[in-house]
């Protein structure tokens, strides 16, 4: 729980910052943190359902496919190249053995990570690495890494903005952009304007 009045929301990573940190964080061995926050910022997934996540469901396939543990919807997502290449990759590595394993298993092999404790070591490993963002970062910056970048790459038209309200399941464009923090800025240009 927060303290009242301070601000809890995350925040995004640039692409380049969010690059450098999985590159890293494989470069020095740290498979497991590197391939969970690919996955989490390729496929827009909650940290719930990332935990969920076996082998089988990741390895050979050009999708996923799975229910939403907070909607109880089904959800078929693309495999993208990068991602592809991160799962060949990184997997045998770091988690050789039974294909229907799960990706993210807690210190004592017996159960998937909690979500609080990958929460808790990612907030650690961003200060190890002096991550610098504008803002607090949690296992849900994951999703608002994903949303930046495709409102970004996309000169932030509307029809990137309404993807992205698909992909995260929100009601509608004036939540997607609120949660990416769009609005905001959309916001502070107002005032910006006053002095041209």
């Amino acid at each position: 729980m927060s303290l009242k009045g301070t601000n809890t929301a995350s925040t995004f990573m640039e692409w380049d910052i969010y690059k450098s940190l999985v590159n890293r964080l494989e470069r020095d061995g740290n498979f497991k943190f590197s391939l969970l926050i690919t996955i989490g910022v390729n496929t827009g997934l909650r940290i719930s359902d990332i935990l969920k996540l076996k082998k089988s469901d990741v390895l050979n396939s050009d999708f996923i496919d799975l229910i939403e543990g907070k909607t109880g919807k089904q959800r078929k997502i693309k495999l993208n190249a990068e991602l592809k290449d991160s799962l060949e990759r990184i997997i045998p590595k770091y988690l050789p053995g039974d294909d229907d394993s799960l990706l993210f298993i807690n210190r004592f092999g017996t159960k998937a990570m909690d979500k609080s404790y990958v929460n808790l070591k990612f907030k650690e490993i961003c200060k190890v690495y002096k991550v610098k963002v504008n803002g607090n970062l949690s296992t849900h910056s994951f999703r608002k890494t994903l949303g930046r970048r495709v409102v970004e790459v996309n000169n932030y038209s509307n029809e990137s903005i309404m993807l992205l309200t698909d992909v995260f399941r929100h009601s509608n464009m004036a939540i997607t952009k609120r949660y990416l923090g769009i609005r905001q800025d959309e916001i502070n240009n107002v005032y910006d304007s006053l002095c041209l």
